[in-house]
């Protein structure tokens, strides 16, 4: 059964799709290159990390912080992770979600369901414990590109 995606912003739909087009162990690969692909934090934040959130429902420490380009649905949202080399499935989650989400608009990151990364086909490969750290992930997200439309 293929993961429903006609909910989901067209990259994400996208990358929904590949990741169940393959076996149980093909998807660990694909994560793990999504963990290659996380791009590196900018120096205006690798120089001040306390402007970073942390996720404590992820099990390896990863820090995030959503930025927003103008104001209310139509800003523009763009994410920055700092994410451990030695964890690939908490940087792999880190770089699906930037690739997913980054460049879209307020409206279209809230928009995005809080069940997605269920929807990847990774609960025979990966812990439960670890989709919810993804699942906190966008929870903050969406919190922070709440709070910044707001003001």
């Amino acid at each position: 059964m293929t993961a429903p995606t006609a909910d989901l912003p067209a990259t994400f739909a996208s990358i929904v799709d590949d990741f169940n087009a393959v076996t149980a162990p093909d998807r660990l690969q694909m994560l793990l290159e999504f963990s290659r692909s996380l791009p590196a934090l900018p120096e205006r934040y690798a120089d001040h990390p306390e402007l970073l959130e942390p996720v404590p429902e992820c099990q390896s420490p990863i820090f995030l912080v959503a930025e927003v380009d103008g104001g209310g649905g139509d800003a523009v949202v763009h994410l920055h992770f700092q994410a451990p080399q030695e964890s690939p499935t908490t940087s792999g989650f880190a770089g699906i979600l930037h690739e997913a989400l980054d460049g879209l608009t307020a409206a279209e990151v809230l928009a995005v369901p809080a069940d997605v990364s269920d929807r990847l086909g990774l609960a025979q490969a990966v812990s439960p414990l670890r989709l919810r750290g993804m699942a906190g992930m966008l929870g903050r997200i969406k919190r922070q590109v709440r709070e910044k439309t707001a003001s």
